[in-house]
């Protein structure tokens, strides 16, 4: 079931399902089956070839990740979805899919770790080169760095941690004008708060294991193709997809149309590396779907209510979330994310390193833990733990201090997220405070040695 006309509340519980045929099931059905029986030998081999719709083999096909994947791409606004194992093999499906050894990537410079960790070390060692590139930098910048091997742009609609919102349009102008689609990891909005695909991406990405499922449960991602980006005109950059095979079949293009690159995604790359999301992850991750907008409309509010209040504490030297006027990024934000912007509050604490362990330490409500888009709220110092791989000029470049905290705020009682805030944060209090005695006993040590050289002959001998 599935209409336009329907709104994002109604969609997100019934776009994509349908009754149960056998039983009249209200919940989709959970299809726990590695394979699917074939009712002939032609509809065996109209499966293989995709001339048939109906389920081949788990790797790639099974009827309840089906039905999620439709309704993902529904909310996303796209024409078809593949659910996979992970975001991360989501991302790394959709790229592999794209480019091969001697290629190049462009993306913007502030992404998740874990994702420029895939590209500095898989990617490359693949032979494909990703290379960063300031989502704000001067549009010649970008311009200059497009090669004729250049086969996508990368980004985050909402970078984590340090929140920084890209202008999506932008960069579609400049991934189009190059030839080359717009891949968006719309993670952290996700298609509640924006839909990239109305902006101009090609292909949105999601690690489903976040707020999307939403109680930390389950393992995920997701592909969601817009159908809209032109492989024909650029068949010479991506003849895999637009091109007949060395054997003479015909194209994906000429086969399978607006769904070109998502069976080619499906029959191809992910049949090939398998990371296939279990039947019984996709049925728990429809269940969280159905909650998203309440769930989203609660983690923006605590969001924003614990960001303002931490850009005002005295032990507080910097937020990042792009709902404060005060952000760089406000105004952006405004722009695309209108409805919230977010659940990913980061923040600066005084007191170094020292600081940040009494703080992570006295969190008892607050799970200490890496996470994002739990019912949940989570905690996690950076540098010691994402960021810990990097040495301290790359996390300083990052904006990674030894102070910074990173929060995916939860749906508790904001006031008590709050008192817990305050509790960790006095003990960041004391911490401080022995670091300003210890630095006044080592000046007056300083002081008293050198009154004990003036007065000392020996010293002047020295």
């Amino acid at each position: 079931m599935t209409s336009p006309t329907f709104d994002f509340e109604t969609r997100q519980i019934h776009a994509g399902t349908a009754l149960d045929s056998d039983f009249g099931a209200r919940l989709p059905p959970m299809y726990q089956s590695a394979g699917f029986v074939f009712d002939s030998f032609d509809d065996g081999r109209g499966r293989f070839d995709g001339s048939v719709r109906a389920a081949a083999y788990a790797r790639t096909d099974n009827p309840t990740n089906a039905a999620v994947a439709r309704r993902l791409a529904d909310l996303e606004g796209g024409a078809g979805a593949l659910l996979t194992a992970s975001g991360t093999a989501a991302i790394a499906l959709t790229l592999n899919a794209l480019a091969v050894s001697g290629d190049h990537v462009l993306a913007t410079a502030s992404l998740y770790e874990g994702t420029r960790t895939l590209f500095s070390n898989s990617f490359a060692r693949q032979g494909i080169e990703i290379e960063l590139i300031d989502a704000d930098a001067p549009d010649e910048v970008w311009q200059n760095a497009i090669r004729p091997t250049t086969k996508a742009l990368f980004t985050e609609t909402i970078p984590n941690p340090k929140n920084d919102v890209v202008d999506l349009e932008r960069l579609s102008r400049i991934a189009h004008e190059g030839g080359f689609p717009l891949i968006v990891d719309n993670t952290v909005a996700t298609p509640y708060l924006n839909r990239p695909i109305e902006h101009g991406a090609d292909l949105v990405i999601h690690s489903t294991s976040k707020w999307l499922s939403g109680h930390g449960a389950v393992l995920g991602g997701v592909v969601v193709d817009s159908g809209t980006f032109d492989w024909v005109s650029q068949a010479s950059r991506f003849p895999q997809i637009a091109s007949p095979s060395a054997r003479g079949v015909a194209s994906f293009v000429d086969r399978f149309g607006s769904l070109a690159f998502l069976t080619y995604l499906r029959s191809v790359t992910a049949l090939d590396y398998g990371p296939t999301l279990p039947a019984t992850s996709a049925f728990m991750l429809l269940q969280g779907i159905e909650t998203l907008s309440l769930r989203m409309d609660r983690h923006v509010a605590n969001s924003l209510a614990l960001a303002q209040w931490l850009e005002h504490h005295d032990l507080v030297t910097n937020v990042d979330y792009p709902g404060l006027v005060g952000s760089p990024y406000y105004a952006r934000a405004q722009r695309y994310l209108p409805q919230g912007q977010g659940a990913v509050v980061t923040f600066d604490l005084v007191g170094g390193i020292e600081g940040s362990k009494a703080f992570i330490d006295s969190l008892e409500l607050i799970s200490k833990m890496t996470h994002l888009g739990d019912v949940r709220t989570l905690a996690i110092h950076t540098g010691s733990t994402i960021h810990g791989h990097l040495t301290e000029e790359e996390r300083l470049g990052r904006g990674i201090t030894p102070g910074t905290i990173r929060l995916s705020v939860g749906l508790e009682s904001v006031r008590d997220l709050r008192h817990e805030l305050e509790r960790a944060l006095e003990a960041v209090r004391v911490v401080v405070a022995g670091q300003g005695e210890a630095s006044q006993g080592q000046g007056s040590q300083g002081q008293a040695s050198q009154v004990d050289d003036e007065q000392d002959p020996a010293a002047d001998a020295a």
